[in-house]
């Protein structure tokens, strides 16, 4: 196997660990769940930058790369919903967009045709601004400030959804 592939397993093995962490009566649990997923967020780095330098890229890690980020970031998300720490209603249109998204490309893959979309420029974003919101957070930086983030961040993966939508619909259309 892929070294990006153990890389992204890694990340997966992760999320147990970031919710027990979170989910237990330990001190700081905030902040030692935020530096998981801190890891999380070094290692997706990391194994992007070997699969693209080394040319070790696949349709696995096509497919491991944005589930684990998915799951890790359910995680997260509602984790921090539990305790009130993000509101519902950013949660609830990340869930709907994360599963459509998820649901659609295990559709597109497992046609005939194993079509996978890679990442493009808005689901990165979407991606950092949701670090960048969810450790203002962790730092307990003013909550109106991380209402402001977490606010560009739904916004910037709702333009990122619509992008895959639109490239999934085309590719669907092309391969017909």
């Amino acid at each position: 196997m892929k070294i990006p592939n153990l890389i992204s397993i890694f990340r997966l093995f992760l999320i147990p660990v970031f919710l027990l962490v979170f989910h237990s009566d330990i001190e700081n649990r905030i902040l030692y769940s935020g530096l998981i997923f801190l890891l999380a967020g070094i290692s997706d780095i990391l194994d992007g930058y070997i699969a693209r330098k080394y040319n070790l890229t696949s349709k696995l890690g096509a497919m491991l790369d944005p589930l684990a980020d998915k799951l890790m970031s359910f995680a997260v998300l509602i984790s921090f919903t539990t305790v009130k720490l993000i509101p519902l209603w950013i949660l609830i249109p990340f869930l709907i967009k994360e599963l459509i998204m998820i649901f659609g490309a295990a559709f597109l893959y497992l046609r005939r045709d194993n079509i996978v979309i890679p990442a493009k420029p808005y689901g990165k974003a979407g991606t950092v601004f949701l670090y960048i919101s969810i450790f203002s957070i962790v730092l307990r930086v003013p909550k109106n400030i991380s209402y402001i983030l977490l606010t560009i961040t739904l916004i910037i993966n709702l333009v990122a959804f619509y992008n895959y939508l639109k490239i999934s619909l085309y590719s669907i259309k092309n391969q017909s």
